[in-house]
């Protein structure tokens, strides 16, 4: 082989490298994309800078398969689909208690599933990896929670609070706490649409 072509052959290795490396790290955010959702691009965004921000998400997939999660019982799940239920009826003669024991009962369904409870920013991270479809529900929620404590909320900022956390409440359950009237009916916490907003 001449100069030349050794010096073609390892200009075309090394185009082919980079196309791999790039494929790898393509199909590696698609990954990310996937499984965070819009998480992925808060992260994105907040840390301005997609490869340290990829590598969060990565860091928090390994937090999370190093943590014991279960599956609840029927028994609890059915504990907890009737407190939710109760939660609702509460909202209407009390709606800051019933967005504060709303808060308290997902935070004690967060910590049965198995994630820890502690560090709040730790909770949102670990939780993440499998609920970042209803993660923003819960920020939304527990920003308005934080709100009414400093008596800041309406009635109606306390009602998007309880659909905010039930999104989340019913992810973690795996199904709806208490059915609602329609499959379709995202915006009403419970069974009864309007129970929250009277």
């Amino acid at each position: 082989m001449s100069t030349g072509q050794v010096i073609v052959l390892i200009v075309v290795l090394l185009v082919i490298i980079a196309v791999a490396l790039l494929a790898v790290r393509a199909s590696r955010r698609r990954k990310l994309q996937k499984t965070f959702g819009p998480e992925y691009d808060r992260v994105v965004a907040d840390s301005g800078n997609r490869t340290d921000a990829e590598k969060e998400l990565r860091e928090r997939e390994k937090r999370h398969a190093e943590l014991s999660l279960k599956e609840l019982s029927p028994e609890s799940r059915a504990q907890y689909s009737a407190a939710w239920e109760e939660v609702q009826i509460q909202f209407v003669d009390s709606p800051e208690q019933a967005v504060g024991t709303a808060d308290e009962l997902t935070t004690r369904l967060i910590a049965e599933r198995g994630y820890p409870t502690g560090d709040y920013d730790e909770q949102l991270a670990n939780l993440s990896v499998e609920h970042a479809r209803t993660l923003g529900h819960y920020r939304d929620a527990h920003e308005i929670s934080r709100r009414s404590e400093r008596g800041e909320a309406s009635t109606e900022d306390l009602r998007q609070a309880l659909v905010h956390y039930r999104a989340l409440f019913a992810d973690l359950l795996g199904e709806n706490p208490v059915p609602t009237a329609t499959d379709h009916d995202t915006d009403a916490p419970g069974s009864r649409p309007d129970a929250a907003s009277r």
